[in-house]
């Protein structure tokens, strides 16, 4: 595990609805970064208006960081309650930065390190109540010694939308909280790590997933989105929506995800490019659009923000729990393809990928994210785009034209109506090569057929799976999706143990390799965000191979840099003794 002085302080701000937190989490962000820090940020937060509990936790250090991590260096509670669910969290080793009007005595009972910062009264002070983030911003800016200039370049670039009075307001409140925060500096020096500046970030970005997503949808030509707000997908429909004007999209809120869907088909039969965003719940309403998709060999981009189910579950957090459902949803039997990005590159390459793969195909390709991946704010030298030109796979038709003529890969000539003199039928029952109704069992044989023989070319270009580390291997990680940093990250601290990460962004097909390079390794183990090891049973299924071992998860929250250590610690220890 990661001895030495810390290179890294964690911040924890916790607080209730309608406080301010991502304001002050944004604003914190861009502070950091022009300060020459690495950050990393993650929100969690309840599903209730007002009243629940939400936290957000920031990492800054002297190097990358993209992962969760359970130790909290500094805790700032907004609320009396704010502390309460992270007690397990909380050691003698976090300060805690609050006012002792809203600290329950207990926590300075039980000899934690709780320091009186008077915010609520510096908050009245400066304006009100509405001011208590901007206070928290300075003193925390001071605190760690960010110059004052900085903040108030910052605060310039992300509120300047507000009305000058807001605007002075919030001026004086970092400036007062930034003062304390100076004072708090000098009164515990030595109190946090000292973290070294890099000169090379400013012109690297924050981004999220819902970023990196939307980047690559336009990229990929996409130029109609419908689809019904659901979390955590909502955020996908929102981007697209700020950036209809300036990328040609169209951009509907379905009225619900049946219409949305079907808008999606409609859009593609018309020649367009569309992108259906949704979660389990939303999707679950698809499935028959999904598979009339399938039956009229249509192009279909559905991107499944995943959460906790069954049902409504946990709506506000975070599961890998939908991979078989986005597996094996649908009546009957036809192609697809999953794809599932782990960093923020992934997401941007893949999502223009998903848009290629289906027009190419004519199928649906489903893109699975979460919660943590969707709202996780990164700091990325860069995305690549692509430079190359979206290729369009449509012909101009003839009068012989058919819909579904019978070929070698399973993939006919894809004509849309009036481009061209040919006819371009379209039905949901099984048909003949023109697209016309048939109940002729020999025509029904060979179109299924037909359908199937696309997998054969989805899988010849099945994109591999990253190697962290070489094969042969003694232990191997196999992850998938959002798992991809915190492991990374965990294998950096541990150092030079002999374990390999083999993670996956392309989840269906899976890569002809797989069976070979699971093979390479004395023992494997799987981590992933469910309860039941739904990519282990798939692997299983394709390749006879099973695990030594597994690590789920399934709280609702993200798997933490230390429990991952922890885990492959044991996973090391166990196989070394078996």
């Amino acid at each position: 595990m990661q001895t030495g002085q810390p290179t890294d302080i964690s911040i924890l701000l916790s607080g209730e609805a309608g406080q301010g937190l991502q304001t002050l989490e944004r604003l914190m962000l861009g502070v950091f970064k022009r300060s020459g820090w690495y950050v990393h940020s993650y929100s969690e937060f309840m599903s209730r208006i007002r009243g629940g509990n939400n936290s957000t936790a920031l990492r800054i250090a002297s190097s990358p960081v993209d992962a969760c991590r359970e130790r909290i260096d500094i805790c700032v509670p907004f609320s009396a309650s704010a502390l309460d669910r992270f007690v397990k969290r909380i050691t003698p080793q976090t300060l805690i930065l609050g006012d002792s009007e809203i600290i329950p005595g207990r926590y300075q009972e039980q000899g934690l390190a709780v320091v009186n910062v008077p915010l609520i009264q510096m908050a009245k002070d400066a304006g009100g109540a509405i001011t208590l983030n901007m206070i928290v911003l300075g003193v925390l800016s001071g605190f760690l010694g960010v110059d004052l200039e900085l903040v108030m370049t910052q605060m310039g670039l992300s509120l300047s939308g507000t009305d000058t009075e807001r605007q002075a307001r919030n001026i004086a409140a970092a400036t007062k909280g930034h003062a304390a925060g100076v004072v708090l500096r000098e009164q515990k020096p030595g109190a946090l790590p000292a973290l070294a500046h890099s000169e090379t970030l400013s012109r690297a970005l924050l981004v999220n997933g819902i970023d990196a997503v939307g980047l690559g949808g336009l990229a990929g030509g996409c130029n109609f989105v419908s689809s019904y707000p659901m979390s955590p997908s909502t955020g996908l429909l929102v981007f697209f929506a700020r950036q209809a004007q300036a990328f040609d999209v169209v951009v509907e809120q379905a009225e619900d995800e049946i219409s949305a869907v079907n808008m999606a088909l409609g859009a593609w039969y018309a020649g367009g490019r569309a992108l259906v965003t949704t979660s389990g719940g939303g999707f679950a309403l698809m499935v028959e659009g999904l598979s009339l998709a399938g039956a009229i060999e249509s192009p279909l981009v559905i991107h499944i923000g995943q959460r906790p189910g069954p049902a409504t579950g946990l709506p506000t957090r975070t599961e890998q729990a939908d991979l078989e459902h986005a597996l094996y949803s649908g009546h009957g039997e036809f192609p697809r393809a999953i794809l599932a990005p782990g960093t923020m590159q992934e997401g941007c390459t893949l999502a223009r990928h998903a848009f290629e793969l289906a027009d190419t195909y004519q199928i649906p390709v489903i893109m699975l994210t979460d919660q943590g991946y969707l709202e996780s704010n990164h700091l990325v030298q860069g995305l690549e785009i692509g430079a190359a030109p979206v290729v369009n796979h449509l012909i101009e038709t003839d009068a012989g034209y058919r819909r579904y003529a019978l070929t070698d890969d399973g993939v006919s000539p894809r004509g849309i109506p009036g481009y061209g003199a040919g006819i371009v039928c379209a039905d949901s029952d099984e048909h003949d090569e023109g697209g016309y109704i048939t109940e002729d069992m020999d025509v029904r044989r060979a179109m299924v057929e037909k359908r199937l023989r696309k997998l054969r070319g989805l899988a010849n270009a099945a994109i591999p799976p990253t190697l962290v580390g070489k094969l042969p291997c003694t232990y191997l990680i196999v992850g998938w999706g959002s798992t991809f940093h915190v492991v990374k990250e965990a294998l950096e601290a541990l150092g030079n143990i002999d374990i390999t990460f083999l993670h996956y962004a392309q989840i269906y097909p899976l890569h002809a390799q797989t069976a070979g390079m699971l093979l390479q390794a004395r023992k494997r183990m799987i981590i992933e965000g469910n309860a039941t090891g739904q990519f282990k049973r798939l692997i299983k299924m394709h390749t006879g191979l099973d695990f030594d071992a597994q690590f789920l998860k399934f709280d609702g929250m993200p798997f933490m840099l230390e429990e991952v250590i922890a885990r492959l610690e044991d996973f090391v220890k166990e196989s070394a003794h078996a």
